[in-house]
């Protein structure tokens, strides 16, 4: 299921933040979108996911601009977490779930065994059965973002776009999320693009990255080629130290400063490789 963008521009307030910009999702892989405060990281997720209308050009949807499609019929395909949802925290797991099943239901007519089932599956299928009868508000940040991505995952749609799904979680509980994420993906090869602001995790959890500057996308490519030294700098503004990991074999951001600035010789992501070839 294709989703793609074609000369889209958006604006706040008569001033652009994204400029003609084309992109094209991977299917069935996990696309980030890095780059610095304010370039326009979440306004992209946003129109891609039908939040936000372009003020030019159209976001299509296997083939179909989602602004001419039924609201129903977009999140029948596409399930999309903001970064801060607005909802009761008395509401249960069970029932905050049950929420993604509103595409498949019609009217306000009671949930079909179908609908149960899909429930049951996602609160399983993100390690959240023994907290499904809890409230949100008695749950840790981790579980609240497992929950969800349950409901999410409830839709049952190919695609699932996510604003920064790790923020205000700890260390612990951003890789179990990314692990979470990792594992949908490859059991189920749906299609997930997030907007990410560790270049790490970006790099480790992800097979296509978009870095944006300026409301355009500067560098499109694998882990491999987004996260090195001459990207980031264009990007970030920084003079990084980039190296392999040895147990991923991705890429990793080891120190950087400053464009300018002196750093202490560090060896960098080549120079790491041909001494651990030695």
């Amino acid at each position: 299921m294709k989703l793609s963008t074609e000369h889209i521009a958006v604006a706040y307030h008569d001033q652009n933040i994204i400029e003609d910009m084309n992109i094209e999702i991977p299917d069935g892989v996990i696309t980030s979108i890095i780059g610095p405060n304010g370039c326009g990281k979440s306004t992209l997720l946003k129109a891609m996911s039908r939040i936000m209308k372009p003020s030019q050009g159209a976001v299509y949807l296997s083939g179909r601009n989602i602004h001419e499609m039924k609201t129903k019929e977009v999140a029948k395909e596409m399930a999309i977490l903001a970064q801060s949802p607005d909802i009761p925290q008395t509401l249960t797991v069970s029932q905050l779930v049950s929420f993604g099943r509103y595409p498949h239901r019609r009217g306000a007519g009671r949930m079909t065994a179908e609908d149960k089932e899909a429930v049951e599956k996602a609160i399983e299928d993100t390690g959240m059965m023994e907290f499904k009868d809890r409230t949100l508000d008695a749950l840790s940040g981790g579980q609240r973002q497992r929950a969800w991505i349950a409901m999410a995952l409830a839709q049952e749609t190919e695609v699932m776009l996510l604003d920064e799904p790790t923020t205000y979680l700890d260390m612990a509980q951003q890789l179990e999320i990314l692990e979470l994420l990792e594992s949908l993906n490859k059991k189920e090869e749906r299609t997930i693009v997030m907007v990410l602001h560790d270049l790490n995790h970006a790099a480790r959890f992800s097979d296509h990255l978009i870095a944006m500057r300026d409301g355009t996308a500067e560098h499109i490519g694998s882990a491999d080629e987004v996260i090195s030294k001459p990207v980031l700098r264009k990007v970030f503004g920084i003079d990084a130290y980039v190296v392999e990991d040895p147990r991923t074999k991705k890429p990793v951001c080891m120190t950087y400063d400053l464009v300018g600035r002196h750093l202490e010789s560090v060896p960098d992501k080549e120079d790491s490789q041909t001494m651990a070839n030695a």
